[in-house]
């Protein structure tokens, strides 16, 4: 997959340049995260080694990432968002799924999906609806015990 620049917004950058994603920056952020509370610092790296990652920059720091989990073929996860503290509310986020949407390589997929708390907020407006669950299609799953409880 060869880097990009996704999109420039004034003095904020998106881009899917791997060598510009600041690893310290980014398990910080999902360690203290509701779906990534205490993720280890080696499973982080290797989320990152095997996905698309976008990364938010204002200058050389890193203030946003999201990755997609894809075959490139049919189907995309999005995984990872977020917007450091700081940033909220200037629209980066808007802007970070919008360039996530454009890819051209994310282009023609027959599903995405992605996890999240907030079924009306950003994802809804990029076309992102709750799955429905009918007796002809279920959505299942395998969680991790020791990392995930059903209570």
């Amino acid at each position: 997959m060869t880097a990009m620049v996704v999109m420039e917004m004034g003095r904020f950058l998106i881009s899917t340049d791997r060598s510009k994603l600041d690893v310290e920056v980014i398990h910080k952020f999902l360690t203290r995260a509701y779906w990534a509370a205490g993720i280890p610092r080696a499973t982080v790296v290797r989320a990152i080694e095997n996905s698309l990652c976008f990364g938010v920059y204002d200058g050389a720091e890193q203030v946003g990432f999201a990755r997609v989990i894809s075959d490139f073929a049919t189907y995309a996860y999005v995984a990872d968002v977020f917007i450091l503290e700081p940033y909220r509310e200037r629209g980066l986020g808007k802007e970070l799924m919008a360039s996530i949407m454009a890819h051209p390589e994310l282009q023609g997929l027959r599903r995405w999906s992605l996890g999240t708390r907030d079924a009306q907020g950003l994802y809804a407006q990029f076309g992102f609806e709750p799955v429905v669950n009918t007796p002809s299609r279920t959505v299942m799953e395998i969680l991790d015990p020791e990392i995930y409880s059903r209570s």
